[in-house]
């Protein structure tokens, strides 16, 4: 007998050989029914794998994250077994589970595949997920699987194969349909009930641009037809709220491709959207005790050589710069962070200094593949809130439950009051991705817990998502349309102080090593405003909206006393523009809510005699008349209610 512990924390015997979907059964029927994926300690596997020895288990639903990616990961095999059968002789790249779906890369060899075929292809996913065909796993040796691939013609699998040494090879199997694969995998093809492929799009091999170009189909399903249709509903949704359409209705950005994809420009109610977001940011600083700091676009190669950026980085950077020096390199920095361990190098530290806390909104650069670019959420330049403590061991914890209420306070501010907080640590085994010692990693790590237990949170740890040189807390803000989002980060690091050499005099006269936090709250404002758009539909919160109000005169008898309205209330800081246009007061009021301006005030004869507003609300409707005072006094108020700190 064995011994699984479950999420509650009771401990079940069940024989030795148990698989997961037992343990469901055990424990209901209904249960059984709908759970998809189970994690034994600490790993992802299928429901139907034998457990040999004690065990901490926890079993996924479609509710669960991990569910999802066993279900999405189950629906590309069957695409790609639908599109064997339809299209013989297409070789398979890769074909994994993403965020919402999942997705194949193919060479489609002499077929021709598009948008038109999609019908075809969804109905044989459907037949074939009819047949309920079991998934099976099988082991096989490296010397099998290459013999395949390589009779098949396949360079795609053969390349991967290659690259697998010393690793256990696995196939897994439905039907007539067999593909190498990790897993995990649904039961059988019978859980996927409803599908629907959403694009298609070019792809390099591996995402280099030298390789040849795939072909890649998007799709998503679900165990019932009923989530299907709200999802695509929520697509319709998301095409009304897309950032990049209401980024140009709204006059925020755009991009040029004389200026480079990739790099958004900032027009003007952009720009000051941006430096309001910043300014609310500076603000909450100060009063956290930050100094600001500033930092050049580029660095020396040998910068981030020391860092890890390079070796890390190297790929997805710009290449470096070379100067009329013979071998002198200069790159375009892809982090702040070893700018601002060279800010603190540069005078002797005591421990009576620490904390010491640097914020900049550095803008930084990575070459994102141009298939990969998306409006402002994958840009290649973007400036981050970035924010670097450096602090004693013995205030490492306070420090980071200080950024935690800063991150609150921003998220209050900006009406984000349903996310998660996820830990991410690294890997359990196979830890060569990552830089320095476990001691100081485990360090790192437990602040966190402590951290975060001392604050009550209740968050999901996840191992393998760790920075390369330290664990760190994100959070996951849920939109408006119920998408998932990661905005704010908070990472603690003791390996670039080491690879810096950084130190502090303590109270003992001897040397130390600081600790380093690294924080940005908004992650990147170009990312972040995206989201901001889109899960606001562009009616922004009225202390960050470009515009607050706007006076629409009934007629142009009336546009002095609008710009008297105007200058009163730009007196009172109160951002507001005139609407004296030669059309129908309807017509005006209909535009300027298509604009979203959070408040319009009309102003005819009587606004002009009894010296007054008429106040609508975006959304809301007609509030009545008021006084010039009173409806400043509002702003201010609701103002002063948004971003309370």
């Amino acid at each position: 007998m064995i011994e699984i512990k479950l999420p509650d924390n009771s401990v079940k015997k069940y024989n030795e050989g148990v698989t997961g979907l037992e343990i469901a059964k055990s424990i209901s029927n209904s249960l059984a029914k709908e759970v998809l994926a189970i994690t034994v300690n600490g790993h992802l596997q299928d429901l139907t794998l034998p457990i040999e020895e004690d065990a901490d288990v926890k079993l996924h639903k479609w509710d669960d994250q991990e569910g999802r990616h066993a279900f999405w990961h189950s629906s590309a095999h069957l695409m790609a077994e639908a599109l064997e059968a339809i299209y013989p002789g297409i070789k398979l790249g890769i074909g994994p589970s993403i965020e919402n779906g999942f997705y194949y890369d193919i060479d489609p060899g002499e077929h021709n595949i598009s948008e038109n075929n999609f019908p075809e292809i969804e109905k044989k996913m459907i037949e074939l997920a009819r047949q309920k065909n079991r998934f099976s796993r099988k082991e096989v040796t490296s010397e099998e699987a290459l013999s395949r691939y390589k009779s098949e013609g396949n360079r795609y699998k053969t390349e991967l194969l290659e690259e697998m040494e010393n690793q256990t090879i696995t196939f897994y199997n439905h039907g007539n349909f067999s593909d190498l694969c990790r897993g995990p995998h649904l039961p059988d093809t019978g859980y996927i009930k409803a599908v629907k492929l959403l694009n298609i799009a070019g792809a390099y091999w591996r995402g280099n641009e030298k390789n040849k170009q795939l072909t890649r189909i998007y799709g998503i399903s679900f165990p019932k037809q009923k989530l299907l249709d709200e999802y695509l509903q929520m697509l319709e949704e998301a095409k009304k709220r897309d950032h990049r359409k209401l980024g140009r209705e709204l006059g925020l950005f755009t991009f040029s491709e004389k200026v480079g994809p990739g790099l958004p420009l900032w027009l003007p109610k952009g720009a000051q959207l941006r430096e309001r977001l910043e300014n609310f940011l500076r603000n909450v600083q100060v009063e956290y005790g930050y100094q600001p700091v500033l930092t050049p676009h580029i660095g020396h190669k040998e910068l981030y050589i020391t860092s890890g950026h390079y070796d890390k980085y190297g790929e997805s950077s710009f290449r470096p710069i070379s100067t009329p020096i013979e071998g002198e390199e200069f790159m375009l920095k892809p982090m702040n962070c070893p700018h601002h361990c060279e800010i603190y190098k540069s005078s002797p530290r005591s421990y009576k200094d620490l904390p010491i806390r640097y914020a900049e909104f550095g803008t930084v650069y990575r070459y994102e593949q141009s298939g990969e670019l998306h409006g402002l959420t994958r840009v290649r330049g973007f400036t981050q809130d970035d924010a670097h403590i450096f602090c004693r061991p013995d205030q490492l914890k306070d420090e980071f439950i200080k950024v935690i209420d800063i991150v609150f306070i921003i998220f209050n501010a900006l009406d984000f009051s349903d996310f998660e907080i996820q830990v991410s640590l690294r890997e359990k085994n196979g830890n060569d991705k990552y830089i320095g010692s476990d001691e100081n990693w485990e360090k790192a790590e437990n602040a966190i817990l402590e951290a975060t237990r001392e604050k009550g949170l209740e968050v999901k740890v996840v191992y393998g998502e760790a920075a390369f040189y330290g664990p760190k807390l994100d959070f996951m803000v849920k939109d408006a349309l119920g998408r998932n989002w990661q905005l704010g980060t908070i990472q603690v690091d003791y390996n670039l102080p080491e690879r810096f050499d950084l130190e502090y005099t303590g109270s003992d006269n001897l040397k130390h090593r600081p600790v380093m936090i690294h924080r940005a709250p908004f992650g990147s404002m170009e990312r972040f405003v995206a989201v901001m758009i889109e899960h606001t539909a562009g009616k922004f919160p009225l202390w960050l909206a470009p515009q607050q109000a706007v006076i629409i005169s009934v007629s142009e008898k009336f546009n002095v006393y609008a710009k008297k309205v105007s200058n009163f209330l730009n007196n009172y800081d109160i951002r507001a523009l005139i609407d004296d246009r030669n059309e129908k007061v309807g017509r005006k009021i209909r535009d300027n809510e298509m604009s979203r301006i959070p408040y319009l005030l009309i102003v005819g004869e009587k606004e002009e005699s009894e010296n007054t507003v008429s106040v609508r609300r975006q959304g809301e409707g007609d509030k009545g008349t008021m006084t010039l005072e009173q409806f400043a006094s509002l702003i201010k108020k609701e103002v002063k209610s948004q971003i309370k700190t």
